[in-house]
């Protein structure tokens, strides 16, 4: 009888290849199968990052995971989505599903892992995630002392983002895409602009770091953070 295969969820970090930690790397060069999430008509970022490590000789899944869908349509999907991961795995191959940043900080890892981490015995690796990564490559320290800090996923409604704002010291704001505007217009109303710094593709060659207000709305990448940083120093 063939034993089951175990699942790995490896965090490959931001973007910059050598932010994968060592147990990240071990565990990708010792796969059979390497798995990793993929838009239909672009190439996988966390197979970007960690494709330099490769041995040449992985099975590779590539598995697409559609976003902004509605909940049960979405269920339908996923399921269907995962099952080559769980045949190679049924089959007793280990499989390293890799994930941008850190598996489950807003990682497309967990969908799989809610999925398949009943069956299999499976095993997370934390990763570098651009809430460590954007403060470090904007060149600000984040938080001190007691500060409290909020990360906002910028789809939220206008109310409840200025109601988060208003009470924490420090923010992260992700996910901005077609909503930047909306965040932006909400920074000035609130007095925070003068605060708020914005990068896109932190630590990637593409790193792009702009003044908030010179931001063209229309190209903001759904990588793309605002950072408002605590307004006290110790």
């Amino acid at each position: 009888m063939t034993s089951k295969g175990r699942l790995y969820g490896v965090g490959v970090g931001p973007g910059d290849p050598e932010l994968l930690t060592i147990k990240a790397l071990r565990l990708i060069q010792a796969a059979p199968v390497i798995a990793y999430q993929s838009a239909t008509d672009k190439e996988s970022i966390a197979r970007a990052i960690a494709s330099p490590y490769f041995t040449g000789k992985q099975i590779e899944v590539a598995y697409h995971l559609p976003r902004a869908l509605e909940p049960e349509k979405a269920k339908e999907i996923y399921d269907k989505e995962v099952e080559p991961i769980a045949q190679h795995l049924a089959a007793g191959r280990d499989v390293v599903v890799l994930c941008e940043g850190d598996p489950f900080f807003f990682g497309s890892f967990m969908y799989v892992f809610t999925r398949l981490s009943e069956q299999y015995q499976t095993e997370v690796v934390p990763g570098v995630s651009s809430l460590m990564a954007c403060p470090v490559a904007l060149g600000v320290p984040f938080t001190y002392y007691n500060d409290i800090m909020t990360v906002l996923p910028a789809p939220l409604p206008a109310e409840d983002l200025i109601t988060q704002l208003l009470t924490t010291d420090a923010a992260a704001i992700m996910k901005l895409g077609r909503h930047f505007k909306k965040v932006r217009d909400i920074l000035h109303q609130l007095g925070l602009a003068s605060r708020a710094l914005y990068i896109e593709r932190a630590t990637m060659a593409q790193q792009r770091i702009v003044p908030l207000d010179e931001v063209d709305p229309a190209e903001v990448p759904y990588f793309a953070m605002i950072v408002i940083p605590s307004k006290n120093r110790l």
